[in-house]
């Protein structure tokens, strides 16, 4: 994207006021992975680096994570489920997880993401300004072209106290996945199933109190799902097959 302002505000407030204009579009500015990729968009930009969003703690069961949270940091992190740590460096390079967000990667995810896949299986909520509005990623996945301008994701949280599993299916091990599955699985056992590797977003195929039907539940959410890299049957027969993976390992 061609940047024709830059802007570094000390301030939330600040920051705010600047990403509610319309004239120039105006874009919030985290590790720049996204808004240096090649476009003839003009924007302006809001840098938020000052703006304290990079808190990483534990709260009792929660784990509570700042927008600017770096996928490296993230990734280092000693509360960080295993598999949601597996899901980050499939998503990403050592050197891009060093500059990409957490928030940012979450807001531009396709259905190819592996980290956006194992994230919402884990049952994110997000906190957005301005009004601190609490909102399930899950929520604002299918939204986020009408409620995110003007706005940002200041700290999301997920459970630290759950079982999560991750598998997949791609190309070679260098490929975003063909066909991905997370699956988390609460103390209740509550169990909810992630699918992704397909389609503008990851998607829940099942979030029910137990793991009865996961794996047809995975099955029919990608009956349609065909493209370019896979056919519909494919993916439908791998859902399921990698669910089960995930539950056998969980």
């Amino acid at each position: 994207m061609k940047i024709i302002e830059y802007h570094r505000p000390e301030r939330l407030e600040d920051a705010l006021a600047l990403l509610a204009r319309t004239d120039p579009r105006t874009a919030p500015l985290g590790g720049g992975t996204v808004l240096n990729q090649p476009s003839d968009q003009e924007v302006a930009v809001v840098d938020l680096q000052t703006l304290g969003l990079d808190l990483l703690e534990a709260r009792g069961r929660t784990l509570s994570i700042g927008a600017m949270v770096t996928l490296q940091a993230l990734l280092d992190c000693s509360e960080t489920p295993p598999a949601l740590k597996a899901a980050i460096r499939h998503e990403a390079t050592y050197n891009i997880r060093q500059v990409g967000t957490v928030a940012g990667a979450l807001v531009s995810a396709n259905g190819r993401s592996p980290f956006a896949t194992a994230m919402l299986a884990t049952a994110p909520e997000l906190i957005l300004q301005p009004g601190d509005e609490k909102m399930a990623y899950g929520e604002l996945l299918p939204l986020r072209a009408e409620r995110l301008p003007g706005r940002l994701i200041t700290q999301l949280t997920i459970p630290s106290k759950i079982k999560l599993a991750y598998q997949y299916v791609a190309r070679s091990l260098a490929d975003l996945p063909i066909a991905c599955v997370a699956v988390a699985q609460w103390p209740s056992g509550r169990t909810r199933v992630a699918l992704g590797g397909y389609g503008k977003s990851p998607l829940i195929a099942m979030d029910g109190p137990d793991p009865d039907g996961a794996e047809i539940a995975a099955r029919d959410a990608y009956r349609e799902a065909s493209d370019q890299w896979a056919s519909a049957e494919y993916r439908s027969d791998m859902a399921a097959t990698l669910t089960r993976r995930c539950l056998d390992e969980l």
